[in-house]
């Protein structure tokens, strides 16, 4: 592994957060001002994302309900991130097993075994009903608590 790469911190995530990139000024999206930070810090080469298959999605997912109009644009917006999937049968079978351990759904377990997966990696959440199921098992911060250097 190239060391300037792996000395970029690598973040993973969810769509809990992504989806702040796209409506920061929604009330309703508690911390979309660290999450642009860390979309800044993306965009800067600060951080690096690894992402599960399911990403864009389960983001798309959401922007479809809640921006309807430009659809196009924000969708176009999401398609030119650029993210190292992390498509492997170890992660989806990691992940099944946190699912079964945890009784949460498999999509977002998917982007804890994500994180778990990589010795340096965080999944970055704002879902605070997984993060009080997941804590302990580590690699993993809520979005209030996040910074670029993107330890746990």
């Amino acid at each position: 592994m190239n060391t300037a790469a792996s000395a970029i911190p690598t973040c993973v995530v969810d769509a809990s957060v992504a989806v702040k990139w796209f409506v920061p000024q929604n009330p309703a999206e508690a911390d979309s001002e660290i999450a642009l930070a860390l979309l800044d810090a993306y965009a800067d080469g600060r951080i690096r994302l690894m992402e599960p298959p399911i990403w864009r999605a389960e983001v798309a997912a959401v922007l479809v309900r809640l921006l309807p109009d430009p659809l196009e644009s924000q969708l176009a917006r999401l398609w030119a991130l650029d993210y190292h999937n992390a498509d492997s049968e170890a992660v989806l079978i990691a992940a099944g097993r946190l699912a079964v351990t945890l009784n949460h759904h498999l999509f977002d377990t998917l982007y804890h075994a994500t994180a778990l997966s990589q010795p340096h990696a965080v999944l970055v959440t704002a879902d605070e009903r997984y993060f009080s199921k997941a804590a302990t098992l580590g690699q993993i911060i809520r979005l209030r608590d996040w910074s670029v250097s993107c330890s746990a």
